[in-house]
């Protein structure tokens, strides 16, 4: 989807209002997500849970996944301005919940992270 299927910051804007549309303006949804919408600037994605069949989470708890290009060195750029910049090279993507403002890993340290709501027991580990 985003990253993928978008190459310059027009497409992001296209691809983004797209996805953003289905589902009656959700852009996705299921038992356990009301909505998945895509920010068609920065290509973050923000899922927002359903409390009612996930457990004791916030009302519309939100875990918000960063896209960035890994370039050749390594080094993460953010889509938008990897677009900007003509940066290019793999997509890789973060997450943050309430407690993590950074997604990391052994062969990856990702920039601080737009925060969600969702509290970290309920985030994936990486985003604890």
């Amino acid at each position: 989807m985003i990253g993928t299927d978008a190459t310059t910051a027009a497409e992001l804007a296209a691809t983004g209002t797209t996805w953003n549309n289905q589902a009656g303006g959700a852009g996705a949804i299921s038992k356990y997500v009301r909505s998945v919408q895509v920010n068609t600037g920065t290509g973050e994605v923000t899922v927002t849970f359903d409390e009612r069949n996930v457990g004791s989470i916030p009302v519309s708890a939100t875990l918000v996944y960063t896209p960035y290009i890994q370039n050749a060195a390594g080094a993460p750029t953010q889509l938008a301005a990897a677009y900007a910049a003509g940066v290019t090279g793999s997509v890789d993507w973060g997450c943050a919940s309430t407690s993590n403002a950074v997604s990391s890993g052994p062969t990856r340290l990702l920039p601080t992270l737009t925060a969600g709501t969702l509290p970290a027991q309920f985030a994936p580990s990486e985003c604890r």
